[in-house]
């Protein structure tokens, strides 16, 4: 029996002695919750079931780091104080120390928002959407294509922030910029976004909790995820080619997919006229442009693919250098908030001028980012050294190694696993 499942028994036997209910409660921040009622109606969706009769309180602080109302209706939940029901494990002092290096984060202003770095960004996608057209409207089209299609990227880039409240600091404002960036710059969903996101915060690489695993039949990250559900839609063939197809054709898939069913069927199922008001002006901007003379019916729509496609690539390549080759956690294992960013996560090197920086918008230090998501994305770079130190105090590897190295490691995860999984 593996160690993981012995520990869970060993900790489900403690709480049940303690109290019957454990399996229904959350711990936060020394007092167990009773969330049984409250579940269906969280705002979060199943990520709450994510932590029954665990410790969630790294995962509250940064997911409710600016939200008043979620800190007033936790206190209109039912609790019960902590009475060392769970058994302490291996990483509690690194949590511990974790939790000391976050307060003095905190207290140090590294959380506070900056206005300037939100007008820069906002500026910075206005900018080249404007150079954008003005060459397309002049001829240009591999270039404005070029230049439109990294712009929806850094749409999607900064839309990432404003879904983590951590560009205003102010949610309402943070949510309606993350809206109108996902919905008039990519064709997508920001409510959609958050709730799949957010799963992936709370357990990264975990099989049957992290959406991001659940990729099939398109491709495939890890072997072990045939385990599962997803397993029924893997085509053997597409995979052993995944490692060929993925820039070129599965990000492509992915994108459209997105942008012409899975999201807006979403803004339907629920209700988010908002949201399907943000596709309307969109593709009202794709219709203006094939009313336009100089432009060709045919023209227009091959050039919106291409579009769509460079900016499917510039994001989904470079968010899959962060996790896809890193190990995976059966649906039944547990590790700490802090685990799950140093095992399961990596961080790609700022590069000469920091150029890796501007190009992934920060992401790069991904490490930083799943321990603080909360934290505005440019300050990693900053608190990355002191948390380098936190590692190396507990033995923790903290991994990192430069944009080329990463993207071939991607490229040849992909490929192996095809390899695998074809082969036997």
């Amino acid at each position: 029996m593996p160690p993981n499942v012995e520990v869970r028994k060993r900790e489900a036997a403690i709480a049940a002695d303690a109290s019957p209910t454990v399996e229904k409660e959350v711990l936060i921040n020394g007092r167990w919750y009773d969330v049984q009622s409250f579940a269906k109606r969280h705002p979060g969706g199943r990520i709450l079931n994510y932590y029954l009769g665990k410790d969630g309180s790294d995962a509250f602080n940064e997911f409710h780091n600016r939200s008043e109302k979620a800190k007033k209706m936790l206190t209109s939940i039912k609790s019960r104080p902590y009475n060392n029901e769970l058994k302490e494990d291996r990483d509690a002092a690194l949590t511990k120390d974790f939790q000391a290096l976050r307060k003095e984060l905190m207290d140090e202003g590294f959380f506070e928002p900056s206005i300037p770095h939100v007008i820069y960004r906002i500026s910075e996608i206005i900018l080249m959407h404007a150079i954008g057209f003005y060459a397309l409207f002049n001829g240009w089209s591999f270039a404005a294509i070029a230049i439109l299609g990294l712009a929806q990227g850094r749409c999607g880039w900064l839309m990432h922030e404003g879904g983590h409240h951590s560009l205003t600091g102010y949610i309402p404002l943070d949510i309606s910029i993350q809206v109108i960036l996902y919905g008039v710059g990519s064709g997508m969903s920001a409510a959609f976004w958050r709730n799949q996101h957010n799963k992936h915060h709370a357990t990264p690489q975990k099989l049957e909790h992290d959406v991001d695993l659940d990729t099939l039949p398109l491709v495939m990250f890890n072997e072990r995820v045939k385990e599962g559900p997803q397993g029924k839609m893997l085509n053997k063939t597409w995979v052993r080619l995944q490692g060929y197809l993925f820039a070129p054709v599965t990000c492509l898939l992915v994108a459209l997919g997105w942008q012409l069913f899975l999201h807006p069927r979403h803004m339907m199922r629920t209700k988010r006229y908002h949201e399907l008001a943000t596709l309307v002006v969109r593709y009202t901007v794709v219709a203006y442009l094939l009313a336009c003379p100089q432009f060709s019916v045919t023209g227009i729509i091959l050039g919106y693919i291409a579009y769509v496609w460079v900016g499917a690539v510039y994001i989904f390549c470079n968010f899959a250098v962060s996790h896809t080759h890193k190990p995976v956690l059966s649906k039944d294992e547990d590790v700490s908030w802090v685990r799950y960013a140093s095992d399961h996560t990596m961080n790609v090197d700022a590069g000469s001028f920091g150029w890796v920086n501007w190009w992934m918008s920060y992401l790069n230090f991904q490490i930083e980012h799943h321990l603080f998501p909360s934290m505005p994305q440019f300050r990693h770079p900053i608190v990355s050294p002191r948390v380098q130190k936190l590692f190396k105090k507990h033995g923790v590897e903290y991994d990192t190694m430069p944009y080329w190295p990463a993207m071939y490691k991607t490229f040849n995860n992909l490929d192996n696993v095809g390899r695998d999984v074809f082969y036997g």
